[in-house]
């Protein structure tokens, strides 16, 4: 059985299995899924859902983003599922330009400000012989490192 990938809502996913990279890309609210050959090693299923998070005196909602406007907050949760728990793999996704990073919600998140070429920690990266800020950031990965058989993350970014 190969590995599945899905993405939706606009979103670049790549995800390296030992040493095996598979990005997916989908159309903003067309979703796509992927199957690979079983030599790319452990099936990871991956599933995309982007959320906008909408404000009121009482609450906030996070609703599907169907629709963005300058200004809104995003909030992307990546869930993956794998069949072998005793894998390890590193999930990583291109921030689209529209977007400004935040923050992920387990904070392990390693992020890149130069096209995934290096990659650190906000405060430890330079960008343009200045400290890099959540601005400048153009990919974020994680290490899965994990023996849980599925998790969740969680990003947000703001619309520029």
């Amino acid at each position: 059985m190969g590995s599945v990938f899905r993405a939706g809502l606009g979103e670049v996913i790549q995800v390296t299995n030992r040493g095996f990279t598979v990005r997916v890309i989908s159309a903003l609210g067309i979703s796509f899924l992927s199957t690979f050959p079983a030599f790319a090693g452990p099936p990871v299923a991956l599933n995309s859902a982007v959320f906008v998070e909408r404000s009121n005196a009482q609450s906030r909602v996070l609703q599907p983003a169907t629709r963005l406007a300058p200004g809104d907050r995003v909030v992307t949760i990546l869930t993956w599922r794998r069949a072998v728990s005793d894998s390890q793999f590193t999930l990583s996704n291109p921030l689209p330009r529209s977007l400004y990073y935040q923050g992920s919600a387990d904070g392990d998140e390693e992020v890149s400000v130069d096209g995934g070429k290096s990659w650190g920690r906000i405060g430890s990266l330079r960008f343009n012989e200045r400290l890099a800020t959540p601005e400048d950031v153009t990919h974020i990965r994680w290490r899965i490192i994990s023996s849980q058989a599925s998790g969740k993350i969680a990003y947000s970014a703001i619309v520029r």
